[in-house]
C-alpha cells in the first residue's frame, strides 16, 4: 500500500507531494477501527498552523475527510462493527494519509454514513458542513429572520453555508466573483435574497447590503478574506474582489457577528470604536479548534455524533447540494492536490477509490 504525503524542503518553500510506500497495517487494537477507503476529499495543508502548534514534520499526511467501509474493529470499540459504512475527519496529528486504501482510525473520529448518501458526496461535504455549523451555530447562532451576508458564496464552503443559513430561515445575500459564479448562485433553490456580482468592480457591497436590509445592516457576515489596506497596496487580483474591512464594519448591524477567515486581521482604534458602538463581535473561524483543545473534546464528540450526522441527513434530503468536481482516481491525486494547495480549485476535489 502507499499513501500521499506533503513534503517541504525548507520554510517558505512550496509543498511538494509524494507517494510513500507503507507497510501492512497491524490488527486494530482497543478503540481503533480499520477502514477500507472509498473516497477522500482534498483540502489545503496549512503548514503555518502545523508549525504554530508544533505538529510540523518532514512528511505531512494528505487527505483527512474520508468515507469507507469498516473492515475490523478493536476489542473496546462500541460504535461500529465490520461492514458498517462510515465517514469522518482525521485529526491534525494523525499519522494516517486518507489517500491510502486501508487506514486505522480511532472510533471517536467516525460516524455512521446514511446508506442513501454516496461515498464521494459524503467525503466532499464533511469539512464545509462542519465549518458552516461552526460559523452559523456555535459562533453566531443564525436563526429565522437573521440577515446573513456570505462573501464569495460560490466556493464550496460558501455554498454550504448559504444553504444552511436558508434552511434556518435566514435571509441570505451573496457576493459572486464572476458572472459564472452569479449564474450558479441564481440557480440555488430556494433562491437567495440577492446576488451581488463584484467581478466588474461597480457594486458597492456595503451600500447594497444596507439597501437590502432597510438601512439596518446584516446580522452575520461570513467573509472569504478581506482587504486590509488600500486598493493600491493590494497586489493580487483576488484581493481586489474582496471588501475592505471598513465596508464590513459599515454594513454590520447592531449586535451583529463578523465571522472571519482572515488570520492576520488588524483592527485600528476607529474600527474597534465602530464595533463597540454597534455592540458587534468579531470571531475567527478556525474549524480545527475542536481537536486542538483537550477541553473541547467532549463537544467535538457531540459535533461528530450530532452535527455531522445532521450534515449527512441534509445531504441525503437535498438541503445540501455541494459544489463537487468530478471524482478523481487515486493515480491523479498528486496533481489534484497541487491545484488545491495553490487555491486554484473552485469546486471540492474528491479522490474515489
Amino acid at each position: 500500500m502507499r499513501g500521499l504525503y506533503g513534503q517541504q524542503s525548507s520554510p517558505g518553500e512550496e509543498l511538494s507531494f509524494v507517494f510513500q510506500e507503507r507497510e501492512s497495517l497491524p490488527p486494530a487494537t482497543d478503540h481503533q477501527v480499520k477502514v477500507h477507503m472509498r473516497a477522500c476529499a482534498l483540502s489545503c495543508l496549512d503548514t503555518e498552523l502545523l508549525s504554530d502548534i508544533k505538529l510540523k514534520k518532514d512528511l505531512v499526511p494528505v487527505g483527512r475527510e474520508i468515507s469507507g467501509v469498516v473492515l475490523e474493529v478493536g476489542s473496546k470499540v462500541t460504535f461500529f462493527q465490520p461492514d458498517d459504512e462510515v465517514v469522518g475527519i482525521l485529526p491534525l496529528d494523525s499519522e494516517e494519509s486518507g489517500l491510502c486504501e486501508v487506514i486505522l482510525v480511532h472510533e471517536h473520529y467516525l460516524v455512521q454514513k446514511p446508506l442513501r448518501v454516496g461515498w464521494v458526496a459524503a467525503a466532499g461535504t464533511l469539512r464545509d458542513g462542519l465549518r458552516a455549523y461552526t460559523a452559523l451555530h456555535y459562533l453566531s447562532h443564525a436563526s429565522a429572520g437573521s440577515a446573513v451576508l456570505v462573501l464569495d458564496a460560490a466556493r464550496p464552503f460558501g455554498t454550504i453555508a448559504t444553504q444552511l443559513a436558508q434552511h434556518r430561515g435566514a435571509k441570505v445575500i451573496c457576493t459572486a466573483h464572476s458572472p459564472e459564479d452569479k449564474q450558479l448562485l441564481d440557480r440555488l433553490r430556494p433562491p437567495v435574497a440577492r446576488v451581488l456580482d463584484v467581478s466588474h468592480g461597480k457594486v458597492d457591497v456595503a451600500e447594497s447590503c444596507l439597501e437590502e436590509t432597510g438601512g439596518l445592516g446584516v446580522d452575520i457576515v461570513l467573509d472569504a478574506g478581506v482587504k486590509l489596506y488600500s486598493a493600491e497596496d493590494e497586489s493580487s487580483s483576488k484581493a481586489q474582489l474582496l471588501p475592505h474591512k471598513h465596508d464590513i464594519i459599515t454594513l454590520l448591524g447592531v449586535g451583529g457577528h463578523w465571522i472571519t477567515t482572515e488570520k492576520n486581521l488588524q483592527l485600528d482604534p476607529p474600527d474597534s470604536h465602530s464595533l463597540f458602538l454597534k455592540g458587534a463581535t468579531v470571531s475567527f473561524l478556525n474549524d480545527e479548534i475542536w481537536t486542538l483543545s483537550s477541553v473541547q473534546q467532549g463537544k467535538y464528540l457531540y459535533i461528530l455524533l450530532v452535527d455531522i450526522w445532521n450534515i449527512m441527513e441534509k445531504l441525503s434530503s437535498g438541503v445540501f447540494r455541494p459544489q463537487l468536481d468530478e471524482p478523481i482516481p487515486l493515480y491523479e491525486a498528486k496533481v489534484s492536490m497541487e491545484i488545491v494547495q495553490k487555491n486554484q480549485a473552485r469546486k471540492r476535489q474528491v479522490i474515489q477509490f
